[in-house]
């Protein structure tokens, strides 16, 4: 990991006005084999970087937007022996060296093209799967889904691929609006009104992909979109193995909670576990204030 370095910027106000407040980020990370799998195929990062420097993150920490970008990713890798294990770390480990270089290239801020940067990145992860898993017998058939929300200043730019998610709780709502939709045709379904919430949960098929970056896929479109967001919005990212064992409005519960030590994060995987815990489970949760 590249070591921190302090930022020194240069302060461009005036004294007469005071300087831009930038928003403050305290995430929370959790993942679980479940009560089920031999290993664990779920991944998830958390990355601040700079023009001049990257670092991870831990599984729970706060910081300021002010001169750094921050991007969280949870990806649920495919395959057989552990080549699904492989597949999101290396997903994951192309994330922390390709996208910092956007920040170097002057993408920074909103005139930036971040969906045309995500996109390369995610063809990018793509290409690198399909040629391990071409290369590679213990690597053959790797795939994985991925989920990535990049935070700047005044705005959060996503993109997805597969059946993880993102979620977001806006400040004073009592609902989740979920981001992305799910490559899976049962998720086309309930999205055009043909299968109700609980078939869509039950149906035998909700976890047959029909897009993910590697294996036999040619080509990988990613849905690529960005929300405005302010103090008090909180976002989630998560594998299916939580909406699998919790409803929405449980996940509301536990975002809602508000006091010293609380990681809605691990809470919130332990309760999925807890309620039906067949696959890995992992969530992060993002608040801003």
């Amino acid at each position: 990991m590249t070591k921190t370095k302090t930022i020194h910027r240069q302060k461009t106000t005036s004294a007469a006005a005071p300087a831009a407040r930038h928003p403050d980020l305290h995430w929370h990370g959790w993942t679980d084999i479940g009560r089920v799998r031999k290993n664990n195929e779920d991944a998830f990062l958390g990355l601040r970087f700079d023009a001049r420097e990257v670092q991870r993150l831990g599984k729970l920490g706060d910081a300021s937007l002010a001169g750094h970008d921050f991007t969280f990713a949870v990806c649920d890798g495919m395959g057989g022996a552990k080549a699904g294990e492989y597949a999101s770390q290396i997903a994951v480990d192309k994330i922390t060296t390709l996208l910092p270089r956007a920040f170097q290239s002057g993408t920074r801020g909103l005139n930036g093209d971040f969906g045309a940067v995500l996109q390369t990145l995610y063809r990018q992860v793509h290409r690198a799967l399909v040629y391990l898993g071409r290369s590679y017998e213990e690597c053959h058939g790797m795939q994985t889904t991925m989920s990535l929300c990049w935070f700047a200043p005044g705005r959060m730019c996503f993109a997805h691929v597969g059946d993880t998610r993102i979620y977001r709780l806006a400040a004073g709502q009592t609902s989740l609006h979920q981001l992305t939709e799910d490559d899976t045709h049962v998720g086309w379904l309930f999205r055009n009104g043909k299968l109700t919430d609980y078939e869509a949960r039950t149906h035998p098929r909700r976890n047959v992909l029909q897009k993910a970056l590697g294996g036999e896929n040619h080509f990988v479109d990613p849905q690529v979109g960005t929300v405005d967001f302010g103090s008090g919005d909180i976002f989630v990212l998560c594998s299916d193995g939580l909406t699998e064992g919790l409803y929405e409005h449980q996940i509301v519960d536990v975002l809602r909670v508000d006091k010293p030590g609380f990681n809605p994060a691990k809470v919130l995987v332990e309760s999925a576990v807890q309620g039906d815990g067949r696959d890995n489970t992992t969530a992060l949760v993002i608040k801003v204030s």
